[in-house]
């Protein structure tokens, strides 16, 4: 059966990455229309990318703006970091499962239509000591 199992959970959790994290799963927003969001706050200072999708009128930014400022809580309450060394390391929108849906036509015909999904995942780190230089 399974053999080592304290061992090879000890190695997984030693190996885990330690930088904080959100994710948000099942957003119905396409994650090709989410890209062209978190493009633009991807390496950026998280209240530079706050800033910026406040005021960005895409549908996918609300839902981008929520799921960054839980990624900086998890920072400051879990992992004990402040607000102002944050930024951006790694933001990716990757395709969730479709809902098919069926659209009535003439002469008893349907056409589909493809209702897509997205989960978006936000990675923060610390910036390093000799950019502030």
């Amino acid at each position: 059966m399974a053999t080592r199992q304290r061992e090879k959970a000890a190695k997984r959790r030693e190996s885990a990455d330690k930088r904080p994290h959100a994710t948000a799963r099942y957003i119905r927003i396409s994650s090709s229309k989410v890209r062209i969001v978190i493009d633009l706050v991807r390496g950026k200072q998280v209240d530079e990318a706050l800033t910026i999708l406040r005021f960005t009128p895409k549908a996918a930014s609300p839902v981008v703006e929520k799921l960054l400022n839980s990624a900086i809580a998890n920072a400051e309450n879990n992992l004990e970091m402040s607000r102002d060394e944050l930024y951006v390391a790694d933001i990716r929108a990757d395709q969730g499962p479709t809902l098919k849906r069926f659209r009535p036509r003439s002469r008893g015909m349907a056409n589909p239509i493809l209702k897509r999904t997205s989960h978006i995942s936000v990675i923060l780190d610390r910036k390093a000591a000799k950019e502030e230089a």
